[in-house]
């Protein structure tokens, strides 16, 4: 249970990373497996080649403009509003089921708190912001993708919108924000993370907690003393 600190006298910026985090799983990789299941995709090559991303990203070595590519290319016919109902049935039959109640309790439990929550992901806006919202919370970052309109309907083109919300992109789309902000800093604000693609952000903030870390990121908490925990068991 997250208490209210009575002697702050404003909000606490509190960040969440997502996959693996509060979900028990990837949400891009199983945007894989849904394509998949839709029959729009060859399912052996494109298992295969999500695997090899998920892969790289898990060595920090993923290509993410190619990966975005690789994820958007057979929806980019699909106009905004066919995407949406798509979405739509992979939030019922992919994500919902990847929702840790423990994670949904975690972020409630700092919206009681009065604290600020941003969820802030490397997934792109298509897939992540929905799920963003069906944790309630205060902010959502993502991949930026770039879309144009044709006969009044709006379509991704496949590429990313600015800086890739990736690694050193976190801290960049966060500072970035917070330009604008006078009410929250990172010297008072907690990053919940599992992955080493991360550490960047962590190193920023002022309480960072591993999540059911990778092994690599395990590690470097154990060297530095950060808090760990697991929101599975």
């Amino acid at each position: 249970m997250i208490k209210k600190n009575a002697s702050r006298s404003k909000s606490r910026l509190v960040l969440f990373d997502l996959d693996n985090t509060l979900l028990n799983g990837d949400s891009d990789h199983e945007w894989g497996e849904f394509l998949i299941r839709k029959g729009l995709v060859d399912e052996k090559k494109h298992r295969m080649q999500n695997d090899i991303f998920y892969e790289q990203y898990q060595n920090s070595i993923l290509d993410i403009n190619e990966y975005v590519l690789f994820t958007l290319k057979p929806v980019l016919k699909l106009n905004h509003s066919q995407l949406s109902f798509m979405h739509t049935e992979f939030m019922s039959s992919s994500i919902k089921p990847l929702i840790l109640s423990q994670a949904r309790s975690l972020v409630n439990d700092h919206l009681k708190a009065n604290d600020f929550c941003i969820i802030i992901t490397a997934t792109n806006e298509y897939i992540a912001a929905p799920i963003a919202e069906e944790f309630k919370v205060n902010h959502f970052f993502g991949t930026s993708l770039v879309t144009y309109s044709r006969e009044k309907e709006f379509f991704y083109t496949g590429e990313i919108l600015g800086t890739p919300c990736y690694q050193h992109g976190k801290v960049e789309k966060i500072k970035q924000w917070l330009k604008f902000r006078d009410d929250f800093n990172l010297s008072d604000s907690i990053f919940y993370s599992d992955s080493i693609n991360d550490l960047p952000l962590l190193e920023q903030v002022s309480t960072p907690i591993v999540i059911d870390g990778d092994q690599k990121l395990i590690k470097i908490a154990d060297e530095r003393g950060w808090e760990q925990k697991s929101l599975r068991n």
